[in-house]
């Protein structure tokens, strides 16, 4: 197997064109562990669970622009703040797709290549499902 390896799942369901819901599920084999990937895309706001090993929930992070100074604020719902793994990715999807982001990241903590990992085929495929809003030039890179 090569390093990073997409297996796309049957239940991208996309339940309406006009704001409704739609599923998205993939896996990515990154040297030589599996990382499932969920995205759910409701109006407005987007959910997605990272795991790696189990289907356990994880840490769930909440974050969302904040006005007036379009800084991202980001909340630990569930998981305490004694492990950071997904912060990050919270916000860094909030400055990339301007929408709000809850995400369940189930990923080990001693491990940040695979974290990064995660994050960069996550984005990859918002990107491509059309999730992210277009960069302009003044816009800091995430």
């Amino acid at each position: 197997m090569d390093q990073s390896e997409v297996v796309e799942a049957s239940c991208q369901d996309g339940v309406s064109n006009d704001g409704g819901l739609e599923i998205t599920c993939f896996t990515d084999v990154h040297n030589e562990t599996s990382i499932h990937f969920q995205i759910i895309r409701l109006n407005k706001q987007i959910y997605a669970w990272i795991g790696c090993g189990s289907a356990k929930l994880g840490h769930l992070h909440a974050a969302a622009p904040t006005r007036p100074t379009n800084t991202v604020s980001v909340t630990s719902i569930l998981g305490g703040t004694s492990d950071n793994t997904g912060v990050g990715i919270a916000r860094r999807l909030v400055l990339r797709t301007g929408l709000n982001i809850i995400l369940a990241c189930n990923l080990p903590k001693n491990d940040p290549m695979l974290e990064i990992g995660a994050e960069k085929k996550l984005l990859e495929k918002l990107i491509s499902l059309g999730y992210t809003k277009p960069r302009s030039k003044d816009q800091p890179r995430a």
